[in-house]
């Protein structure tokens, strides 16, 4: 691989209703084994195929750089990331189960976890690989199998994905990738053997799914996008609160869902806080993202950088003050009614905004339709937890930002979506509950 803007990397054709439909039913035909293997027997697959990937780390991460546009520095913690969550996973498949509940007169009842059959998961373009294994390792520990379609801007290393699946032993068929775009999408989600549908991307679209999906009875977990509030106290150690600024809007050149765009600073350190800021991102090295020393990408695609700079526009046009650094964009002294304020840019685009009091920037946090994520920086830990707890957002950091452990739930609020990715919670989403009641004695009639 090397790295040459515009080149084209390979063609991939679309799959059409026919293709979908037969990895819907291969998909099918692998789930009939796969979900009759005990939960240990699936775990040590689920452990050969993080294995293969902690193995191939560099060679995965560099498709993963070539396929994205992210530094290689970013590259290698996704793929981490990923093989840590198929290894959790594989440890809480043997433990899955149900309970047994005493009833009256010896009777008893108890529950089965069963999986759901063919789940389809629908990724996104900022971390191809990483997304896929979130949906993968929980489905494939609770017993279902997958169809996954990766982003048609980054088809590539979803690929390697299902041939690692395959060398770690999971049955033909078991993790299958299709290609395309809306149109593929629309057949997976009508299909009528398809039990579950897991989305990340934008709002509308996921409106659509949700839509699609409903025709169908079919559950779904939706991971949308976000324009989530960074609340910086002037109580804050100063250094640790710039360098959570920059983890929330400049990783992956800013193109990640949960980042806090919405930098709040509290208005008497708002001067001290924006020049450090401006200070340390004009020393972020932009470049070719293969180089070691690289530490912003390109970002997906030209019509992605003519929205991004559509909104920098915009933005001049509102007279307010912009500072041009690089490639990242610093809003200064914005106003919540802003559109670079109020709309997800999906860019390296950081809006600082001051504010006085807690209640009063806690009502301004509050005030979007999403509900993604949300940090506050402070030394002062009852002032922390009361924030954390009063935001309205489903992932919150105190003293941090975009920090992803698999072993925490990830997912949103309000138009950020519902259901969750990562941590026990994914259990719940990708398995449902059978309820068994046994009488011990003679049915009792009331006719």
């Amino acid at each position: 691989f090397k790295t040459c803007p515009g080149r084209v990397l390979c063609k991939l054709p679309c799959s059409g209703e026919k293709e979908v439909d037969l990895a819907v039913q291969s998909a099918k035909a692998a789930f009939k084994v796969w979900s009759q293997m005990s939960g240990m027997e699936r775990c040590r697959v689920m452990l050969e195929a993080a294995r293969i990937i902690r193995e191939q780390r560099e060679e995965i991460a560099t498709m993963e750089t070539i396929n994205n546009g992210k530094s290689i520095f970013e590259a290698r913690v996704d793929i981490d990331i990923s093989w840590q969550c198929l290894e959790y996973y594989a440890g809480l498949a043997g433990s899955l189960a149900g309970e047994h509940i005493q009833l009256p007169g010896g009777s008893f009842g108890y529950t089965r976890r069963e999986p759901l059959g063919v789940c389809v998961g629908i990724g996104a373009w900022n971390y191809p690989f990483q997304i896929a294994c979130w949906k993968a390792g929980p489905a494939l520990a609770c017993g279902n199998a997958m169809v996954f379609k990766p982003s048609p801007f980054t088809p590539i290393s979803v690929v390697r994905l299902a041939e690692i699946f395959t060398e770690a032993g999971v049955p033909k068929g078991l993790f299958n990738v299709v290609q395309g775009g809306a149109t593929t999408g629309q057949f997976l989600c009508h299909h009528p053997d398809v039990a579950k549908i897991s989305f990340t991307g934008s709002v509308p679209t996921g409106m659509k799914i949700m839509e699609m999906a409903a025709k169908g009875i079919k559950p779904v977990t939706l991971e949308l996008g976000g324009k989530s509030p960074l609340i910086i106290f002037s109580d804050c150690s100063l250094d640790n609160a710039v360098n959570g600024a920059l983890m929330a809007n400049f990783l992956t050149q800013g193109e990640v869902c949960c980042n806090g765009t919405r930098v709040f600073v509290e208005r008497k350190i708002l001067d001290t806080f924006t020049k450090e800021v401006v200070k340390r991102t004009q020393k972020i090295k932009i470049g070719d993202p293969l180089l070691e020393d690289t530490r912003m990408g390109a970002l997906i695609n030209r019509p992605h950088l003519n929205r991004v700079q559509g909104f920098i526009k915009q933005a001049k046009e509102q007279l307010f003050l912009l500072k041009h650094i690089c490639s990242a964009m610093l809003p200064g002294n914005c106003k919540d009614d802003m559109t670079c304020v109020k709309e997800e840019i999906f860019g390296p685009v950081m809006s600082i905004l001051p504010f006085d009091t807690e209640e009063e920037v806690l009502e301004r946090a509050n005030d979007t339709k999403y509900g993604l994520a949300g940090g506050v920086f402070t030394r002062d830990i009852q002032k922390a937890h009361r924030v954390v707890a009063a935001l309205k957002a489903g992932m919150c950091f105190i003293n941090n930002y975009n920090v992803s452990p698999v072993e925490l739930p990830f997912g949103g609020y309000k138009s950020s979506g519902f259901g969750r990715e990562n941590g026990r919670a994914a259990i719940e989403y990708y398995s449902q509950l059978k309820t068994v009641c046994v009488e011990m004695g003679d049915v009792e009639s009331v006719f």
